[in-house]
């Protein structure tokens, strides 16, 4: 089963959304966007009080070509995201590895899959253990 990364991050929200996108950036990674995911809500549902949401996008492309040369299929699930969001007054960063994924939905055999997943999970955490 594939774990949810999630951590409580002490600073406030806009302040969080930018420290990950610095802390990913230096494991590698280019951050392709960086969402608002509660503003689209608001816009396009008129929520005016939806907790803040924001989805940051990321590529390793050296590890999107890893899995890509496993399984095209892979690339389905890409790209590679970390979600910061507040939550009972708290702001939470999380992530899951869509490494992993690719594996529980059956795109690829997971020992075919075993070197990408170690690969990226070395990245993601030393970069989760800077956040």
């Amino acid at each position: 089963m594939v774990d949810i990364l999630r951590k409580e991050i002490n600073m406030d929200f806009d302040d969080a959304v930018k420290h990950v996108e610095k802390v990913i950036s230096e494991e590698g990674f280019t951050v392709l966007m960086v969402k608002a995911i509660d503003q689209v809500i608001k816009y396009k549902l008129a929520v005016d009080d939806y907790p803040r949401y924001t989805s940051i996008m990321a590529c390793g492309a050296d590890l999107a070509k890893m899995a890509l040369d496993v399984s095209k299929d892979v690339g389905t699930l890409f790209p590679c995201s970390f979600v910061v969001y507040e939550e009972s007054n708290k702001i939470f960063v999380a992530h899951v590895s869509i490494m992993k994924m690719s594996t529980e939905l059956g795109f690829v055999t997971e020992e075919k899959m075993a070197y990408v997943i170690e690969e990226t999970s070395k990245r993601v955490q030393s970069a989760w253990g800077r956040l």
